[in-house]
């Protein structure tokens, strides 16, 4: 099994159902287990002005190749309803992003692994660090929690107030049966 970090966020409709649907639907297809969720953070969005987000990271586990994984997430944005955008950092009723996959190093056109701009977000950063500080980046050889020290001793202030139950992904009775059944293969929802 891969142990794997995914980036999940949201600023359309009911937020925090939009990330436990994700988990759940995730969980429920098979393609990976949930280890754990960072807490939930609301940082200002990048971009232009719309609702700002709510971003967490979750650790998995998974037997999936990392094209296979990606494809699997981009099934799993299309069930919850997240339409194909040309505008960048624009609304998004859920995104996820594998930020890495084990220590591997992927550069292909359509995933590039570790994501990008992992060590410039802090909205990646901070709940990444909460789940495993110790983790090093595969190309920059710095612990999760030295890069995030580095970008909060820099230009970037502050953003992100804490609204989640840190831990735990948010779930309520309706969404764990209608999630039962989904899979990250399937069209239907």
């Amino acid at each position: 099994m891969a142990r794997v970090f995914l980036g999940i966020g949201t600023n359309e409709g009911d937020r925090l159902e939009n990330i436990s649907r994700a988990t759940q639907i995730l969980a429920a297809s098979g393609a990976a287990r949930l280890i754990q969720m960072a807490t939930i953070a609301e940082p200002p969005p990048l971009g232009p002005p719309q609702r700002d987000y709510l971003n967490t990271v979750v650790e998995v586990e998974t037997t999936l190749p990392p094209q296979e994984l990606l494809e699997c997430v981009k099934r799993l944005e299309q069930q919850l309803g997240r339409a194909p955008s040309s505008q960048r950092w624009g609304p998004r009723i859920i995104d996820v992003d594998i930020l890495l996959y084990e220590d591997r190093i992927v550069e292909e056109e359509r995933l590039t692994i570790p994501h990008p701009q992992l060590h410039q977000r802090r909205f990646v950063l901070e709940p990444l660090a909460q789940l495993a500080p110790d983790l090093v980046h595969p190309v920059l050889k710095r612990t999760v929690q030295e890069l995030l020290e580095e970008l909060t001793s820099t230009k970037h202030p502050r953003p992100a107030e804490r609204t989640g139950r840190g831990g735990q992904a948010p779930s309520t009775q309706h969404e764990a049966e209608s999630s039962r059944g989904e899979q990250c293969g399937s069209s239907g929802g």
